[in-house]
């Protein structure tokens, strides 16, 4: 059984590796982007970015004064046996994000939204969220925590059918121009983009594309993986840089994700996930063994199964 005390410690432990360290995927990547410019403040900006990642290390405190939204993904495999059960795993998760709040320390971003009434520990309503997915034929359960910002780089727009490939690039384009050149998404950064199902599934899949896949992976659906492609090389093309400065890019990669949706619609939404790319993710074993682990793998063939029956390969 999977104690509520390894999920406890577990999540406290997720909440500081996401404050202070940036995944390896997203250092590299930025590092790469850094030796790409030609803008001598834009280069400027992404050293300072590339310092400032080495310093939260040794100094062991967050990479940005701004430590986002904690929220958590977890992966349920279909054997898992949790005590409590996800009621138990919910007050684990909330005690942890409580106790992160004070210990790192991170930011108590969240407030009432009429009232502002802070609690000083990122718990409310609805706050942390969890959102679930489930793994048939394992006894393990996987919990991804994200700090994300919650107010600029967000975006969505249902297309007709008929606006196609060119209707979604001409929306990442306006998306770009509207936070890129003021500098309100961070950038640089990670685009997801989600295409399909209704509104609220449609930016579900945005952020957690954005959140939840590292940087370089591919879908695995090969027009999906050339669109995505497309779309990193037509972001990186417009002359916005770091920040809101004039640069040669500042996407590191640009991740889709699809659901089938109204015959009648293309829905589309965007999300971003700044540089300060808060993400950590830990594997629990059913003998409550804690195993962290840079991929949170959160797409698997069975979360994106298409037929009504699953059989894995």
């Amino acid at each position: 059984m999977i104690a509520g005390s390894a999920l406890y410690q577990t999540a406290v432990e997720l909440n500081r590796r996401a404050a202070i360290c940036i995944p390896e995927d997203a250092r590299l990547a930025v590092g790469q982007l850094c030796q790409r410019e030609t803008h001598s403040l834009s280069r400027y900006v992404l050293e300072q970015i590339m310092e400032n990642y080495q310093v939260a290390v040794a100094e062991q405190r967050p990479m940005c004064a701004d430590t986002g939204l904690p929220r958590f993904y977890a992966k349920v495999g279909n054997e898992a046996v949790v005590e409590g059960g996800m009621v138990g795993l919910e007050e684990a998760v909330r005690r942890a994000t409580a106790e992160a709040t004070a210990a790192i320390p991170i930011r108590p971003n969240r407030v009432h939204p009429l009232s502002r009434k802070d609690q000083n520990n990122n718990v409310g309503v609805h706050a942390p969220t969890v959102d679930y997915s489930f793994e048939p034929g394992v006894n393990w359960l996987e919990l991804t925590v994200v700090h994300k910002g919650g107010l600029f780089g967000g975006d969505y727009r249902m297309l007709f059918p008929a606006d196609g490939v060119a209707g979604l690039k001409r929306f990442l384009l306006d998306s770009i121009s509207e936070f890129f050149r003021r500098g309100m998404s961070c950038q640089p950064l990670v685009v997801g983009v989600g295409i399909g199902g209704t509104k609220d599934v449609c930016v579900r899949l945005a952020k957690e594309a954005a959140c939840l896949r590292i940087v370089g992976d591919r879908n695995p659906d090969p027009d999906i993986a050339t669109l995505e492609e497309e779309l990193l090389e037509l972001g990186n093309s417009t002359g916005f840089g770091v920040m809101g400065l004039p640069g040669d890019g500042a996407i590191l990669d640009v991740h889709i994700e699809i659901a089938y949706t109204h015959t009648g619609g293309m829905p589309i939404a965007i999300q971003h996930f700044c540089f300060a790319h808060r993400r950590a993710t830990a594997r629990i074993g059913a003998d409550n063994s804690i195993e962290y682990r840079g991929n949170p793998c959160w797409f698997t063939p069975f979360y994106r199964r298409e037929s009504i029956s699953f059989q894995p390969a």
